[in-house]
């Protein structure tokens, strides 16, 4: 098994930082991707970003583009995704997630991911 938890939410005007953490642990060496996704209320869930544990290839939703980065430190089971130029419509309950293996095109196809962490809430204000 893999546990997955978040860390780094919280409440931030528009324009501001955030940097969520994912810390994984248990079966590490079953996983060879991590995606973050997130839920606004009252939406359905939606990828942002991935990293490959191996190549270290990344993907992102084009709504983040250019103010989000997905990183990795191995060493620490850890993955980053950094936010900057937050704006209100990225507040939603994020997720980091782990697959066994996932074809880079379905990256953000939350159904191919197996197990999934507790969430950690983003709030931006106007």
């Amino acid at each position: 098994q893999v546990q997955l938890v978040e860390s780094g939410g919280g409440s931030v005007q528009a324009g501001g930082s955030l940097r969520l953490s994912c810390a994984a642990s248990g079966y590490t060496d079953l996983f060879n991707c991590i995606g973050w996704f997130r839920q606004p209320p009252g939406k359905e869930r939606e990828g942002v970003a991935a990293i490959y544990k191996g190549t270290g290839a990344t993907y992102y939703a084009d709504s983040v583009k250019g103010r989000f980065t997905i990183s990795r430190d191995n060493a620490k089971n850890t993955v980053y995704l950094q936010m900057n130029s937050l704006k209100p419509e990225d507040t939603a309950m994020y997720y980091c997630a782990a697959t066994l293996g996932v074809p880079s095109r379905r990256w953000g196809a939350s159904d191919e991911y197996n197990w999934w962490g507790q969430g950690t809430q983003v709030t931006v204000s106007s």
